[in-house]
């Protein structure tokens, strides 16, 4: 494999991303920019970042795989279909995105992803107070998550664990458990339908997949000694500035 010039790029991106998913999350707010940075269309970018972030993803699953606990009244089969479906409709969608249109649209999805990320507990608070969602509203929500997620995904197991929270449930440990899972499900789903679209960058995706599983492994490390508060405080301003930029590039032609 023949290294480019933005491949430290990436792989320094991959590598800061790692530990941040393994600590706070939002890595996807530095990996994402680095590759449309380096030179990957906007649409291919999105679906390259999926495809790398996934051993990660499969990390996390397996590690909370004994969290994992029934959700009352709604069988995980069904959770998975759901998220499956979604997951299917969002990465179909973003296929049937033209470059132009999700160049236009990604400040809007970086901005959304930045806010719900920022004000995460907020929102979720202020929605559990106010709101309580049966069976049927939650699969609906969770279906258009997943759709979410598979289009584009920073944020998306942010607003999992809300919806989840709506639905009553309080146990974070188990709540991460079925977050983490339904990621890995309909990011797999998404990343297979990229795949076969032809759409993946594999020499930045190989450099970004190394480096994330490089900086997941360290961030395991370092999650007890790392201030999350810290962590926290990087990605969002990682996010606003990546936010800005993608704005700048797009709006100022």
């Amino acid at each position: 494999m023949i290294l480019h010039a933005t491949d430290p790029l990436i792989f320094i991106a991959a590598f800061l991303a790692g530990i941040i998913n393994s600590i706070a999350g939002g890595g996807s707010f530095l990996t994402f920019p680095a590759l449309v940075i380096a030179g990957v269309p906007a649409v291919a970018a999105n679906a390259t970042n999926t495809l790398a972030l996934l051993p990660g993803t499969f990390a996390s699953t397996l590690s909370y795989r004994k969290q994992l606990a029934p959700i009352p009244g709604i069988p995980m089969p069904l959770l998975l279909t759901v998220s499956l479906i979604g997951g299917i409709l969002g990465a179909v969608l973003l296929l049937k995105t033209p470059e132009s249109a999700f160049q236009a649209i990604a400040p809007w999805l970086l901005l959304f992803a930045t806010v719900v990320f920022t004000f995460g507990k907020q929102i979720g608070k202020f929605l559990k107070t106010h709101f309580h969602v049966g069976v049927a509203a939650y699969l609906i929500l969770q279906l258009i998550i997943a759709v979410y997620g598979g289009y584009f995904g920073a944020g998306v197991g942010i607003l999992t664990l809300a919806v989840l929270s709506l639905y009553g449930m309080s146990n974070i440990h188990g709540m991460n458990a079925v977050k983490t899972l339904i990621a890995g499900a309909l990011n797999t789903i998404a990343a297979a339908i990229f795949v076969f679209s032809g759409l993946i960058h594999w020499r930045e995706c190989a450099v970004m997949a190394v480096g994330g599983i490089a900086g997941g492994y360290l961030g395991a490390w370092g999650a007890q000694r790392i201030n999350p508060i810290i962590i926290r405080a990087t990605v969002i301003g990682v996010g606003v500035s990546m936010t800005i930029w993608f704005f700048i590039r797009y709006y100022s032609r």
